[in-house]
């Protein structure tokens, strides 16, 4: 007779402890560093004012970040336009989609913009020597075809080094349509800059925790100079910002969806509140790009459209960042009693419409933009970038919601348009008839979160 003993089961090893996300700290050392600035400011308006140093010298490290960020922005988002084109159709309407709403919506930032003038009447002064010395440098530029010159730069390396955003973006797009002709040996070089951009934006995630000495120094010097009408108008424009992003989602993406697809926008918001909270939370609209993914397949539109369209909105359908960067460049040259003329505000349109592609999500990366566009027009108005800095993270959040909003409601149209959405299932799911099921939404599948037995038929062209 043989003896059994019993064998208790092994544990099951513990799921690996996810890192903790430290951001909020940041978040809450900037608000506290603004309200210590505004009350400085009113308190010692004198001494306050000796603080501007500490916005300076802030300024000066994302001015040091400008070229890298951008260049390897441009060179990836390159890239991906030769991999959203290589599927036809969905690509080449999407991409032709996001160029048009990005320009509507960096043209609404600028109406806007003139029309409330935020920054109308602080008459901030720059007392930096640096920023001194780039407007010498633009003053000595000489004329139109001496500018053009200018833009190509004496060596391919030096553009990365001469402090020229302009001669950057010209190598950047040298080096990006290289890339694409060189096919698959281009894939290697192509990773190898991604991975640099994971290191430029890592040593910018560093510079960012420097973020609440910088904004207490500049939220300072402006009180003490200005007195509260800094701090009324900094409230003005963060309330017009907000108001522009509800305006866009609401009336102009909800008015397209509406005649295009025939879905309500509060439907679709309602879906997907969760991902809403997420980016809230994170102050990042990609935090929220798997789950994304996962409730657009579910809602009825085709894996490959999903698979197309949302990945490239994410470099290129920036709606919240287009009209945050042209309101914020206007309240910066306001508010340094150097507004700017309509040709120039069109000229750094057309400027930020490259240079922002690749910004989603990328904390600190649509300020290092806004400071590259001041920077190639107009060097002098980049101590206001200081100041834009205290209230950057209040609009963080408008941002991204407007960023994930956008790129919702562009995978519902370009699914309409190209036939591959099911629009059945569309109504049952924004109805609550088919809910997703949060138990399967996991980053590696998607797909799963859908029930093969409820797999929609699409709609044949």
């Amino acid at each position: 007779m043989t003896t059994t003993h019993d064998v208790e089961p092994a544990s099951p090893t513990p799921p690996p402890k996810k890192k903790r996300d430290k951001t909020h700290w940041l978040y809450s050392a900037v608000i506290v560093a603004v309200v210590g600035g505004v009350i400085f400011g009113l308190v010692a308006p004198d001494t306050a004012s000796e603080f501007g140093v500490l916005g300076t010298m802030f300024v000066s490290l994302i001015k040091m970040m400008i070229s890298p960020v951008i260049f390897c922005t441009i060179v990836l988002g390159i890239g991906s336009v030769k991999a959203a084109a290589s599927v036809g159709k969905v690509g080449g309407m999407a991409l032709g989609y996001f160029i048009a709403m990005s320009t509507f919506a960096l043209a609404i930032g600028m109406v806007v913009g003139n029309l409330i003038q935020p920054g109308n009447g602080l008459n901030i002064q720059s007392d930096s020597a640096a920023v001194d010395k780039l407007v010498g440098q633009a003053e000595g530029a000489g004329g139109t075809m001496d500018f053009i010159q200018s833009i190509i730069p004496t060596s391919l390396l030096s553009s990365l080094t001469a402090g020229s955003v302009l001669q950057t973006l010209f190598v950047a797009l040298l080096v990006g349509f290289g890339l694409q002709a060189m096919g698959k040996q281009g894939e290697g070089i192509l990773k190898g800059i991604g991975s640099i951009q994971k290191l430029v934006f890592r040593i910018l995630a560093g510079i960012l925790w420097l973020a609440p000495i910088g904004a207490f120094g500049a939220i300072a010097k402006v009180v003490g100079d200005t007195g509260i009408d800094a701090v009324i108008q900094l409230a003005t424009l963060m309330l017009a910002f907000y108001l522009t992003c509800t305006i866009f989602v609401f009336g102009i993406l909800g008015t397209i969806l509406r005649f295009v697809s025939g879905v309500s926008i509060f439907k679709l918001c309602k879906y997907l509140g969760r991902e809403y909270l997420l980016i809230v939370a994170t102050s990042s609209s990609e935090s929220a790009l798997p789950r994304l993914i996962a409730k657009m397949e579910h809602v009825g539109v085709q894996r490959q459209t999903v698979g197309v369209v949302v990945p490239t909105g994410y470099s290129f359908n920036l709606d919240g960042t287009a009209i945050y960067l042209t309101m914020a460049s206007i309240f910066i040259a306001d508010a340094m009693g150097s507004p700017l003329s309509i040709g120039e505000q069109v000229s750094l349109l057309l400027f930020m419409i490259i240079a922002s592609k690749g910004a989603a999500g990328v904390s600190g990366a649509g300020l290092a933009t806004l400071a590259g566009g001041l920077q190639s027009h107009r060097p002098e108005l980049l101590d206001g970038i200081g100041l834009i800095v205290g209230i950057d993270r209040f609009m963080s959040e408008a941002r991204a919601v407007t960023n994930f909003s956008g790129n919702a409601v562009a995978t519902m149209l370009v699914g309409t348009w190209t036939k591959t959405i099911d629009n059945a299932r569309v109504k049952d799911v924004l109805d609550g008839k088919l809910p997703f099921d949060e138990t399967t939404m996991v980053d590696d599948g998607h797909g799963e979160a859908r029930d093969p037995e409820t797999k929609p038929d699409l709609v044949k062209s």
